[in-house]
């Protein structure tokens, strides 16, 4: 199950997130415009009225003390006593003080004249009610109306991104073996499907008929190179075995007619994996199980003819037996290789052939290769400086690539002068008791 998230959710997450902070930022702005109305503007309304209700004493001394719904009033004259005043409030100095009646947070503002000292005492809490109540009601008008845009525009955004989202679930459900295109014709394009989605249909349908055509070309070359390379391969390796039964040829001859047939069965092994290579998958090479010493075996003895007239031996050390399920064709093409590759560079000494479960290495006393150069060897048609005459440089090329291609790795340790081993590793080689092969 593809669990990535597509167009239509991170449209959703992203309008969802947009409405929770309008919503938030909103609610902060009703609460913030609540306590600068009650912090701010109420101690300005109480300096004012205390101002304004001085001036009314100087010219009416006998003006009655503040006394409205919200707000009282009192005043100590110049030698009244402070028993006067109520004792909630005589106790504190002139300014701004909260006080606590029960449940009611009242404001308590005192001012000095020289009418004497005014109290008055403000019931805030009606007024942050009137004021959370006419932020409220706006807020939750503006809520609304963010909601109902929010949901408006990720509508009409599904819609814009309707198209993309089909282009996506027509191209995941391709097969690539057989993609239908018929389904990315501009006849059955929905109608829906314009502007730079349609250009990008169009471009797909273009590019896949393309890939298909190439496909189609890489397999009708590989059909006809199979039959076509081989038959006169087929010819020669022939012509070569007869030429060598023939018991005429003096020892020049018969030197050159093998070296005749070893290239024509290397061009053989060379065609096969050039073909493996081209083709775009292991189909119609199937895999069966079989023992890795096996194939060692037969790529050593067709490899042995190669060191007919050099002082070299070529020897077998078997350690623990494994079995492969893979195309048989395809191990003995990589093993054919290194230990070609062994013969081709080694004049004097011994090829060391050792096999364990899911490890093969392959030892010579060659001319080796210089470490700069290691780690463009596996490059195709490069040719490490002391390479012998004769050879294009892609064995090694083609053991690398069908090792990617089937899971499996391959590694070089040389030394120039003193010889190269070859690692070929097989993780999925299952060990088994030479007992069981009895």
């Amino acid at each position: 199950m593809n669990t990535r998230r597509g167009l239509r959710a991170k449209l959703g997450t992203a309008f969802i997130l947009q409405a929770a902070a309008v919503s938030c930022g909103a609610i902060l702005g009703v609460y913030a415009a609540a306590a600068v109305l009650q912090n701010v503007l109420l101690k300005r309304a109480l300096t004012e009225e205390s101002q304004h209700y001085i001036n009314v004493l100087e010219t009416r001394p006998d003006f009655p003390e503040p006394n409205t719904y919200n707000m009282t009033g009192y005043l100590l004259r110049s030698g009244q006593s402070l028993e006067t005043i109520p004792e909630h409030v005589r106790a504190f100095e002139p300014g701004f003080h909260n006080l606590r009646e029960g449940d009611k947070r009242p404001l308590l503002y005192i001012s000095d004249s020289n009418q004497g000292r005014l109290f008055l005492v403000f019931d805030q809490e009606q007024v942050g009610r009137l004021a959370l109540w006419f932020g409220m009601v706006p807020l939750t008008l503006v809520l609304v109306l963010v909601y109902l845009a929010t949901w408006l525009t990720y509508r009409l955004s599904r819609r814009a991104v309707s198209p993309i989202i089909w282009l996506a679930n027509m191209v995941r459900d391709f097969d690539p073996q057989k993609p239908d295109l018929s389904v990315l014709s501009p006849e059955r394009v929905p109608s829906d499907v314009e502007g730079e989605t349609q250009v990008l249909a169009e471009a797909l349908h273009a590019f896949a008929l393309h890939q298909n055509q190439l496909i189609e070309r890489e397999r009708n070359f590989t059909r006809d190179a199979s039959h076509e390379l081989r038959s006169p391969l087929t010819v020669i390796k022939l012509a070569s075995e007869v030429l060598c039964s023939d018991g005429n040829l003096d020892r020049f001859e018969q030197r050159n007619v093998d070296r005749i047939g070893r290239a024509a069965r290397d061009m053989e092994a060379l065609i096969e994996a050039f073909l493996l290579l081209a083709r775009d998958s292991a189909s119609g090479m199937p895999s069966e199980d079989f023992l890795l010493e096996t194939v060692v075996r037969e790529e050593m003895e067709r490899a042995e003819p190669m060191l007919d007239d050099q002082r070299v031996q070529m020897r077998l050390e078997k350690g623990s037996c494994c079995m492969i399920h893979a195309p048989t064709k395809v191990v003995g093409i990589l093993i054919g290789n290194l230990i070609r590759n062994a013969c081709s560079y080694t004049e004097d000494g011994e090829i060391v052939v050792r096999t364990s479960c899911g490890r093969l290495e392959i030892s010579d006393t060659g001319v080796g290769i210089a470490e700069y150069e290691l780690k463009s060897i596996f490059q195709p048609f490069y040719r490490a400086s002391g390479a012998a005459p004769g050879g294009h440089g892609v064995g090694l090329s083609i053991v690398r690539r069908l090792c990617e291609r089937f899971g499996w790795e391959v590694s070089l340790e040389s030394e120039a002068g003193r010889g190269t081993t070859a690692v070929l590793l097989f993780p999925d080689a299952q060990p088994i008791e030479r007992d069981d092969l009895a």
